[in-house]
Order: structure tokens, then sequence, then C-alpha cells
């Protein structure tokens, strides 16, 4: 059989690998056969501080074979959510993802030889901005379409979100 695993860190590797400080607003995590968690310091509310180390949780998979190790820890991390710090998850997906990580022997010239993989996946984080939206509308009323120019409305204007 075949185990992977991945070190979610608050390090940012568009930046060198820096660790990233603040507080955590959505924590959560994966599950599923083959799948481990042994977590740290992450939940909703948890200040991360440059005094301690970086990791967040390591996610371990489990499988027959190397390819189905990949597609289990990829399914685990793309599950994941964090906001409120950055993460080394975009990283890690770009490398496991990658056609010659998963199809030829890798090195520990990886990396080196493959500087693309430190790009960012920008996040849309939908959930997050229709949440915001929709406790917008709850708490403000909707949007008042029917009130003439210049005249104030007792709702405020709430934009729906673009995804």
């Amino acid at each position: 059989g075949y185990a992977m695993q991945c070190r979610v860190t608050t390090e940012d590797p568009a930046d060198d690998f820096r660790p990233d400080t603040g507080t955590i607003d959505v924590f959560r995590m994966p599950a599923g056969m083959g799948i481990r968690l042994d977590d740290g310091p992450g939940f909703p509310g948890a200040k991360i501080t440059p005094h301690y180390d970086s990791l967040l949780v390591k996610i371990t998979a489990k499988a027959r074979e190397r390819s189905e190790a990949i597609k289990k820890i990829v399914r685990a991390l793309k599950e994941f959510r964090v906001r409120g710090v950055t993460t080394n998850k975009s990283f890690l997906l770009n490398v496991l993802q990658h056609d010659d990580f998963i199809n030829k022997p890798v090195t520990t010239k990886f990396i080196e030889d493959h500087p693309d993989v430190l790009s960012p996946i920008i996040s849309q984080d939908r959930a997050q901005k229709l949440l915001h939206f929709l406790g917008n509308v709850i708490v403000n009323g909707p949007e008042d379409k029917g009130v003439q120019q210049g005249v104030d409305s007792p709702h405020a204007t709430v934009e729906p979100p673009v995804f």
C-alpha cells in the first residue's frame, strides 16, 4: 500500500514560505475513508501568532495504489477550509495535481524544476460571500427598488455577491 502526508501550515509559498499570523475565521476539517488527521491549533477564533509552529493539521491518506492515495489526499485538501490566515494548501494541491508528480519519478529538485507550483490558487470564498449577503438582507431588509431617487430608504442597500 501507499501513504502520503501533507502538512497544512500557515505559511505563504508565494512569499518564500513566510509564516502568516491572524485570526482563523473559518475552519473545516476533511474526513473520509483512508484519511487520518493529526490536528493542531486550528479552530474558528484561534489566534495564530509567530511564536509557535505554523502547523495547522497533518493530513495522511492511505490506499493500495499511489494514484488512489493522491486522489484521496487531493479530495481531503479540497474539502479543507481555512479563512483568516494564508495557508500552503494551494501549493500542496499544485504539487499533488502536477502531471510530473503523478506520472514521473520525483526528486528533491521537484519544486526547483517546477516553480509554477508556488503560484497560489485564488479562492472564490463563495459560501462566506453568500452568508454575508444573506445576513445583511436579514438584518437590514431587502433592497427597496421602488424608492424614488433622492428619498431615503429605511433599508440599507445590499449588493448581491459576485461569484
